[in-house]
C-alpha cells in the first residue's frame, strides 16, 4: 500500500489497567469515533468524590473531527460518563434501543435530553463516518442488546468486541452471532480490541440457565418472604426471578431507584415480560402473607445507601427482614466491594435470615457476564487478528490475555499492552506505539466536574486523619501587635474540654511566635501565618504524633 501520509490511530482514554470508565477512540486522519463513555466508583481514599470519569482533553482539542459516540451496551462502566461528555462536546450517540433507554434516564437527570441526538442502531446497522465505515455483530453479556463493532478503515478492519461471553443457551434467546464473527475474521482483521476481565479464569463461562434453576429451587424451599438482590441491569436475571415468583405464586416488590427505573425501561421496550398486576408496592406487600412476597432490590455490591444495606440494618421505611426470611445475593462482589458485602451478610444473619450467596455451580446465584479463557480464545480464533490490543482489565488480566492470543497464533510482538493515553499508530499495515495523548481521571464531586485536584484531596485526607486547629488572632493595625490572647478552636484533633493544658500551651506558642518576629514582618500577614504553622506544627507533632491542619486567621482592628 502506498503511503498517503494518513494513519490509523487506536487508543484508550479509560478502561485499561482498571475496571471501569471505559472509553476508546478510533481515529483515521480527520475522522474520530469514540466508543463508550463510562464512569467508575471511587475507593475510600478519594474522600467525597462521587464518580470518576475519563479526562477528555484530547477530544475537546479535536472536537471538530469527532463523528459520534458509539455505546456497546448499557452498564455503568460504559455509560456512566455519557452525560458529562455531552455537556462538554455535543455529539451524536449511537446505541441499541435498550441502551438508549438507560442513557435517556441519565440525560433526563442532567437536563440534557432535549439537546442530545440519540440514534438507535442494531446488529444490521451500517454507519458512514467519512473514511471510517462501521458495522456491528451481536454478543452475549449480562445485559440485553450488546454489540461488538467493526471499523472498516483504508488500513483494514479494526474490531472492538464490547463485553462478551459465549452463552449458547441465553435466557433471552438473543444468541451471539458466531457466523457473522467468522465472516469478519475471514475478511481479515487488522487489529482486535478484546475485553480481558476474566482472562485469568480457565474454561468456558457457565450459562445463565444454571442460575435460573438455582433461583427456582431456592424459591420452592423458602418458607417465608424472599428478598433477592442483583444488578438492576441484568434483565435476564430479573426475568428468571419473575418466572420463579410466578411458579411459587408470589407478588413482586421493587425496591431501589435504579431497579424501578431499569425495570420500567425493560418492560416498556419489550425486554422484560411481567404479568399484569404482579408488581405490588411495598405498602400493599405488608398486608400479604410473607410466603406470597418476593422483594427484588438493589445493593448486591454493599452500597451503603442501597435498599439491601438499609434492609440489613432495619432502616428501610416500607419493608423489613424477619427471622426465617430468605435473602439471595444474585451477584458476585466486584473487586474492592468484598468487605462491604460481608458486612451486609453478617447483618442479615444477625436478623435471623436464611442467606444464600456465592457463585458455586450447585447453589450459585450468579454467573459472570464476561468470558473466561476459552471464550476469549474462541473470539481470537474467529477473528484471527494481525495485531491484538487487550482492553478492559487490570494489568495482570491484560497480560494473561496476551498469552492466550499468542497461544492461538498471534505473532509475538504483535500484541500491545498499552496504558490509557498510549496511541497505537498503524500505517501501511505496520503498527507502532511511540506517542501518547493526555489521559487520566476527572473527579465528579456533587455538581463540580474536574474542579477537585490532588491538593484538595490531600487536604481532605489530612482533615479526615488528624483534624484541624483554627487560631484566631486579633491584631492592631496601627501598633502591629496582638490586642488580645489568641483564640484556639479544635475540630477532629482533640476534645477541647479534656485538653485545656494543651490548648493553653498552643496559645503560649502562638503569642511567643508572633512577639519574636522582626518588626518589619509583623505587618505581613502571610509571614505571621507561615511562622505560626511552622512552630505549632513542630510542637504538636512532638507532643501528639499528629499533623492537624493549622489555619491561622488574622482579624485587623
Amino acid at each position: 500500500m502506498e503511503s498517503n501520509g494518513k494513519q490509523l490511530s487506536i487508543f484508550s482514554l479509560g478502561g485499561i489497567n482498571e475496571i471501569g470508565k471505559n472509553m476508546y477512540v478510533i481515529q483515521y486522519d480527520d475522522d474520530i469515533v469514540v466508543i463508550d463513555a463510562g464512569g467508575k466508583f471511587p475507593d475510600e481514599t478519594l474522600l467525597g468524590i462521587d464518580l470518576i470519569i475519563p479526562d477528555i482533553t484530547y477530544l475537546e482539542e479535536n472536537r471538530d473531527k469527532i463523528r459520534g459516540l458509539i455505546v456497546t451496551h448499557g452498564h455503568e462502566d460504559h455509560i456512566g460518563g455519557v452525560a458529562y461528555l455531552l455537556k462538554k462536546i455535543n455529539m451524536p450517540v449511537y446505541a441499541t434501543r435498550f441502551t438508549l433507554g438507560l442513557i435517556e434516564l441519565k440525560l433526563t437527570e442532567h437536563r440534557l435530553l432535549g439537546d442530545s441526538e440519540l440514534i438507535s442502531i442494531d446488529s444490521d446497522s451500517r454507519l458512514d463516518f467519512g473514511e471510517i465505515g462501521v458495522s456491528f455483530f451481536k454478543v452475549n453479556h449480562s445485559i440485553p442488546d450488546c454489540l461488538g463493532i467493526v471499523f472498516n478503515t483504508p488500513e483494514g478492519n479494526v474490531v472492538h468486541t464490547g463485553d462478551f461471553k459465549f452463552d449458547l443457551t441465553p435466557v433471552n434467546q438473543e444468541h451471539a452471532d458466531i457466523h457473522r464473527m467468522a465472516e469478519i475474521g475471514r475478511s481479515g482483521v487488522l487489529a482486535l480490541l478484546s475485553e480481558s476481565t476474566n482472562a485469568e479464569r480457565t474454561g468456558f463461562s457457565p450459562t445463565e440457565h444454571i442460575v435460573g434453576e438455582n433461583i427456582e429451587e431456592a424459591f420452592m424451599k423458602a418458607p417465608r418472604k424472599i428478598i433477592i438482590s442483583t444488578f438492576a441491569s441484568n434483565v435476564s436475571r430479573v426475568q428468571q426471578v419473575v418466572a420463579a415468583a410466578i411458579k411459587t405464586n408470589r407478588k413482586l416488590v421493587l425496591l431501589g431507584r435504579s431497579m424501578v427505573n431499569v425495570v420500567d425501561v425493560a418492560i416498556e421496550r419489550g425486554y422484560l415480560t411481567v404479568p399484569e398486576g404482579m408488581i405490588a408496592n411495598p405498602r400493599e406487600a405488608m398486608n400479604l402473607a410473607p410466603e406470597k412476597v418476593c422483594i427484588l432490590c438493589t445493593g448486591s455490591q454493599g452500597e451503603p445507601m442501597a435498599a439491601l444495606s438499609r434492609l440489613s440494618t432495619g432502616n428501610y421505611r416500607d419493608a423489613e427482614i424477619h427471622p426465617e426470611d430468605t435473602v439471595i445475593l444474585a451477584a458476585s462482589p466486584i473487586p474492592g466491594n468484598e468487605r462491604d458485602v460481608s458486612k451486609i451478610i453478617d447483618n442479615l444473619f444477625k436478623l435471623g435470615a436464611r442467606v444464600i450467596y456465592g457463585s458455586g455451580s450447585s447453589t450459585g446465584m450468579h454467573v459472570s457476564g464476561h468470558g473466561y479463557q476459552e471464550d476469549l480464545k474462541l473470539m481470537l480464533t474467529l477473528m484471527k487478528p494481525k495485531y491484538f490490543i487487550p482492553i478492559h482489565g487490570e494489568y495482570r488480566m491484560l497480560h494473561h490475555h496476551k498469552l492466550l492470543a499468542e497461544s492461538i497464533g498471534v505473532e509475538n510482538g504483535h500484541t500491545f499492552i498499552i496504558k490509557n493515553g498510549d496511541v497505537v499508530d498503524i500505517q501501511n499495515g505496520e503498527a507502532r506505539q511511540t506517542r501518547r495523548v493526555p489521559a487520566g481521571d476527572t473527579y465528579v464531586d456533587g455538581v463540580g466536574v474536574g474542579d477537585i485536584g490532588s491538593i484538595v484531596l490531600r487536604d481532605r485526607k489530612q482533615l479526615s486523619e488528624d483534624g484541624m486547629i483554627v487560631i484566631v488572632l486579633t491584631m492592631s493595625k496601627s501598633e502591629r501587635k496582638m490586642i488580645s490572647r489568641p483564640d484556639t478552636i479544635s475540630r477532629g484533633f482533640v476534645y477541647a474540654r479534656e485538653s485545656e493544658d494543651l490548648l493553653r500551651e498552643i496559645n503560649r506558642i502562638v503569642e511567643k511566635t508572633v512577639n519574636d518576629l522582626p518588626e518589619q514582618d509583623k505587618s505581613q500577614w502571610n509571614v505571621i501565618k507561615q511562622s505560626i504553622k511552622k512552630s505549632l506544627g513542630q510542637y504538636l507533632f512532638e507532643k501528639t504524633k499528629r499533623k492537624p491542619m493549622i489555619l491561622p486567621i488574622i482579624i485587623e482592628i
